[in-house]
């Protein structure tokens, strides 16, 4: 099919995200750059809390994501996104040593964290997956996508309260995400059942 003409005023999109990419590695490579991201990070917060729907909360929710998922370092975000590729390839040996190798390596990015207890999940090893995201919010407190995955965790093994706190916690943080506001309500309706 062919491509839609465009105006002479925009950017083809993979120049706008190739500049974008440039200046969130000039920013976090920066010294200031961990002040500043954390400034921005604390920004978007306070927008995805006041989102007015899910629409609104998309945009914000994927800058957040871009914000977490880089170090602006260059071995260090090569490492991730080798972790990454194995994992969504099933190669998870190969996923589980590139995540080892980068929470040795960044001891202090949350998302390294998150993504080895992502990992565990899908290899069912929930166990070592809680105790990487335990190491995730206490890095960063906020990360929504880790309380969703303690809550997926605990309906796995059966502990229903839990995982409703966890999923309460997470859309605390981010109202907006469908799948905690489903389990929400699930649960609470499982809740109300059993207490009949």
């Amino acid at each position: 099919m062919a491509e839609p003409p465009r105006s002479p005023h925009l950017l083809p999109m993979r120049v706008l995200r190739l500049l974008l990419a440039v200046i969130i590695t000039v920013v976090l490579a920066s010294p200031a750059g961990a002040g500043e991201r954390e400034d921005r990070l604390d920004t978007l917060f306070v927008e995805l809390r006041h989102a007015a729907d899910a629409e609104a909360a998309r945009p914000i929710e994927a800058a957040i994501w871009l914000l977490w998922s880089a170090t602006g370092r260059i071995e260090t975000d090569r490492i991730m996104a080798r972790g990454i590729a194995a994992m969504q390839r099933g190669g998870f040996a190969e996923a589980l040593a590139a995540f080892d190798e980068l929470v040795a390596a960044a001891p202090e990015w949350a998302e390294a964290w998150n993504k080895r207890a992502t990992l565990y999940y899908l290899m069912d090893d929930y166990e070592a997956s809680v105790a990487d995201i335990g190491k995730t919010l206490a890095l960063e407190p906020r990360h929504f996508g880790a309380l969703s995955g303690l809550g997926l965790i605990y309906v796995a093994i059966g502990n229903e309260e839990a995982a409703l706190k966890a999923f309460e916690k997470a859309l605390t943080i981010h109202p907006h995400m469908s799948g905690p506001a489903r389990f929400v309500d699930i649960l609470r309706d499982m809740a109300e059942d059993s207490a009949i």
